[in-house]
């Protein structure tokens, strides 16, 4: 098993910036990778960043320029990178992992995320 917690969501005017943070414990041996997804009122969940095992990364065409996403192994924490906010990048934001072999997926408690215009 795996446990996430996620922490640095908050609210912010548009242009500004965040870093979220998602620390893993458990089984974290386990894990291949590693993102964020978020989920705005009414809409599907949808994925934001993700970064493997072997550090590649990829990105919602939304946010590719503006995000980054990045990891300290020592720590078993990955990070989300927000900058250049916009309105739209309001949402639940859920820390993700996926387990090597089982593909067994985690999901941390959300953080929010609002962004004023």
């Amino acid at each position: 098993q795996v446990q996430l917690v996620e922490s640095g969501g908050g609210l912010v005017r548009a242009g500004g910036s965040l870093r979220l943070s998602c620390a893993a414990s458990g089984s974290v041996s386990s894990i291949n990778a590693m993102g964020w997804y978020r989920q705005a009122p009414g809409k599907q969940r949808e994925l934001v960043a993700m970064i493997r095992s072997g550090e590649s990364t990829n990105y919602a065409d939304s946010v590719k320029g503006r995000f980054t996403i990045s990891r300290d192994v020592t720590k078993n924490t990955v990070y989300l990178q927000m900058n250049s906010l916009k309105p739209e990048d309001t949402a639940v934001y859920y820390c993700n992992a996926v387990a090597r072999v089982t593909y067994d997926a985690y999901w941390g408690q959300g953080t929010q995320v609002t962004v004023s215009s």
